[in-house]
């Protein structure tokens, strides 16, 4: 049986900034369909492993692979910041931006205007497309950015910890609806997380950033770990 395509590989990498080391010896391969939680305490790296697999910062050592970020076909949920979830445009407007190969055009085709509403309707707002996204509740904007994340993304999104500051029925519609990319449409996911319950009950692998080093694999792999036993429990 073949295996899936490679989306994302990296391969002894080490990652820093003016020549400081922050994680070092990094090498793991995504795989079209996988499901990959980044975790680790604050300040572990993770911000920076992200930028890094955005294409914002070169590797201090080693080697990062991206197809789909090379080539435009990443998508990308970011954290929301005050300013962001007060921003005055449309939600078919904000879908929309999500189209990062326009490159000088100043207008969107009609084929980048039904994909949009497509994303929506995927998501379950479709209702919402010509209401003001600042008037949105906090499910609906990340229901609303993620659909905009699709707009650019082929087979690869990426998400840092998208259910922040989220209500609780709010989160688990989001994780169902990342099941669902993942599942139905093959979708590869890399999330960074604090939710470590459903990191273990969503992901196939973990990555997990300590200081005292990285460790990436499945998630018995990972719960078998002294990292495992540290930010999973004991329940192996």
């Amino acid at each position: 049986m073949n295996e899936s395509p490679i989306v994302l590989a990296c391969e002894d990498v080490t990652l820093g900034y003016e020549h400081k080391p922050l994680l070092e010896h990094l090498t793991l391969t995504v795989r079209a369909g996988d499901y990959l939680c980044i975790v680790g305490e604050n300040g572990s790296g993770k911000s920076t492993l992200l930028r890094s697999l955005l294409g914002l910062l070169s590797p201090l050592a080693g080697k990062i692979d991206c197809p789909a970020q090379r080539e435009g076909r990443l998508g990308y949920l970011p954290q929301q910041t005050p300013t962001q979830r007060d921003f005055p445009a449309t939600v078919t407007e904000v879908v929309l931006s999500g189209f990062s190969n326009r490159r000088a055009r100043f207008f969107y085709t009609a084929e980048e205007k039904s994909a949009a509403l497509m994303n929506l309707g995927k998501l379950g707002v479709l209702e919402l497309k010509d209401k003001c996204y600042r008037e949105l509740s906090g499910g609906q904007q990340q229901r609303v950015l993620l659909a905009r994340a699709l707009c650019a993304a082929n087979d690869l999104l990426i998400l840092d910890e998208p259910v922040t500051g989220l209500d609780p029925a709010s989160m688990q519609d989001l994780y169902k609806t990342l099941r669902y990319l993942n599942e139905r449409e093959g979708m590869a996911i890399i999330m960074v997380t604090h939710d470590i319950e459903n990191a273990l009950r969503e992901a196939r692998h973990i990555l997990c950033v300590d200081r005292a080093g990285c460790f990436y694999g499945t998630v018995g792999e990972f719960l078998s770990s002294p990292a495992g036993k540290r930010f999973g429990g004991d329940r192996a």
